[in-house]
């Protein structure tokens, strides 16, 4: 009921209201600024000395000579002989699943400086479990890794631990831990 108040104020005597709003005398625009241009001779000047050659510069320009070679083929031939070299340092696999987890083809090398997923649970767990005897160096050693990675691996990075809390009633309902 509301909207159809509003809406009878709103369209009433629109018409009128809008010719007097069109019949309104327009506002006058900004006079322009006087534009200064510089006389038409200056001009022509202007084009004759840019058209102009300048021997001097020219002659300084024959006597210029440069060799340059491509550095992106450099580049190119570098990376090459870096990924021959990464292909060649590979290393065995210290751990790995039994039989064929998730239908992928099993993995027998490693590139250095590199971890399966099954490797770092197990350099993560056995650090959390034997902090003393698996040092970040012996990590480190073990699966040829950076010691800066392996410090960086063991900070920020910690294996999933499943805890079963128990509850505070006797009669609730509990998973059983397998």
């Amino acid at each position: 009921m509301g909207a159809r108040v509003v809406r009878m104020f709103r369209n009433f005597n629109l018409e009128n209201r809008v010719f007097r709003e069109i019949s309104k005398e327009k506002p006058r625009a900004a006079p322009r600024h006087a534009v200064s241009l510089p006389p038409s001779a200056d001009a022509s000047e202007v084009v004759d000395s840019v058209n102009q050659k300048n021997h001097p510069l020219l002659n300084h320009l024959r006597s210029v000579y440069v060799e340059s070679t491509d550095p992106a083929a450099a580049a190119a031939e570098t990376s090459q002989e870096l990924a021959q070299s990464k292909e060649a340092e590979r290393r065995p696999l210290k751990f790995s699943l039994p039989g064929d987890p998730y239908g992928l083809v099993e993995l027998t090398d490693v590139p250095k400086g590199k971890l399966t997923i099954t490797e770092a649970l197990k350099a993560l767990s056995s650090h959390q479990h034997q902090p003393q005897t698996w040092t970040p160096e012996k990590i480190a050693q073990e699966y040829s890794l950076d010691l800066k990675d392996t410090k960086a691996l063991l900070e920020f990075f910690i294996p999933f631990q499943v805890q079963i809390i128990p509850p505070k009633t006797e009669n609730a309902k509990q998973i059983k831990p397998s």
